[in-house]
């Protein structure tokens, strides 16, 4: 494949910032000193010029707003309540309803500050109902979808072994939202895939997205005009024992990277996965298709551009 002289660019689209290992702490414990300016610093030089903070509570929304603002015009944030904290909303101080008014007053008034730019990590999750039962999921999912038409923000969407449920709720919601939404860290059948572009929303593909073959098959069969790339770290990174691996041949080499209690200046930190890893899951989606990394970039950066915004001004 010939090489394009113009320089790669990428957007990702789901990333943790705000998680306490980019501030060196692990499981309560500090490792090291916080890195998160030279995480980003890594992803930039590799073409990675905008990030989604993903916000996954009330709390954690707020942090990556703080984040976005620390980096202007590179970082900016979601605002939601996964489904693994919808329990949140039933134990919030006030009840759900008070909850849910913070919620609207956070998204309106960070969207209005150019800050987020969509409304999530929301959705169901039925692999994990130990966190949070499918009732206050599904109740919470419905306030939180009807929140983001009232907002009219795009959606960033998370659905495990739910289906059918999350299919129906967004499904009869898309016609009031122009920008639509994406399905992140997509792992469900090809038919499900399908469906969920047949309804017009895009999906995320990391790490996690490519562990079998099943997937593969997947991200192959994908149109290139509903894909949208992105790490999940710290999770999610591309693993030695994935059914991706073997794609990764020719693909960009990461820094070096050192358990964490070993870490220094400059370094990786071993099984935290981080946004310079996106020109990995770029390499392997364009080798699965057999493209170009050229085509799958261009075509996830003006996927991302057009659904998010990103403070890029449209042509």
């Amino acid at each position: 494949m010939s090489e394009s002289p113009k320089p790669l660019r990428y957007v990702d689209i789901g990333i943790n910032l705000s998680d306490p290992m980019f501030a060196g702490s692990y499981h309560g414990k500090q490792a090291h000193e916080a890195d998160l300016d030279d995480v980003i610093q890594r992803a930039k030089d590799v073409g990675c010029e905008k990030f989604m903070v993903t916000g996954s509570d009330l709390v954690e929304s707020e942090e990556a707003i703080k984040i976005a603002q620390k980096y202007p015009g590179f970082c900016y944030a979601t605002v939601g309540v996964h489904p693994c904290q919808a329990k949140l909303f039933d134990e919030y101080p006030g009840g759900p309803s008070k909850m849910i008014d913070e919620l609207r007053k956070l998204a309106i008034e960070s969207k209005e500050a150019g800050l987020a730019v969509a409304f999530g990590e929301i959705g169901l999750d039925y692999d994990r109902l130990f966190h949070s039962a499918k009732e206050p999921q599904l109740k919470y999912f419905e306030a939180q979808l009807d929140l983001a038409i009232e907002i009219q923000m795009p959606l960033f969407l998370h659905s495990r072994a739910a289906s059918e449920d999350f299919e129906r709720l967004v499904g009869s919601r898309l016609d009031k939202l122009p920008k639509g939404g994406l399905v992140h860290s997509f792992t469900g059948t090809i038919e499900e895939m399908e469906r969920l572009v047949a309804l017009g929303l895009d999906i995320g593909i990391n790490g996690c997205s490519m562990k079998t073959q099943e997937n593969l098959d997947v991200v192959k069969e994908l149109p290139l005009e509903r894909l949208q790339i992105e790490t999940d770290g710290p999770w999610c990174e591309i693993r030695p024992s994935h059914a991706s691996a073997k794609f990764l041949i020719g693909a960009p080499e990461l820094p070096k990277s050192v358990k964490k209690e070993k870490w220094q200046k400059g370094l990786m930190v071993k099984g935290r996965n981080e946004p310079v890893a996106i020109a990995r899951v770029a390499h392997v989606i364009a080798q699965v298709k057999g493209i170009s990394v050229e085509e799958v970039c261009e075509a996830a950066w003006n996927n991302s551009i057009k659904m998010f915004g990103l403070g890029v001004k449209s042509q």
